[in-house]
């Protein structure tokens, strides 16, 4: 298997601890990225919605 962010071959067996990543670099590299929240899971415009009445919601009981 490739390593997702550098492309190169990854072990994917137990002695890997970075796996599915070829190195710990690279494993940094994608927890920044989650962490400066650029990846996204996009939701359905309705499930949208439905979070943001209940934020509404929430705001009005406190």
């Amino acid at each position: 298997m490739m390593c997702p962010i550098c492309k190169k071959p990854a072990d994917l067996s137990p002695r890997n601890r970075f796996r599915p990543f070829c190195s710990e670099r690279c494993q940094m590299i994608d927890l920044g990225t989650w962490a400066s929240g650029d990846y996204k899971v996009e939701g359905s415009q309705a499930a949208d919605n439905e979070h943001h009445d209940d934020l509404k919601k929430r705001r009005l009981l406190n």
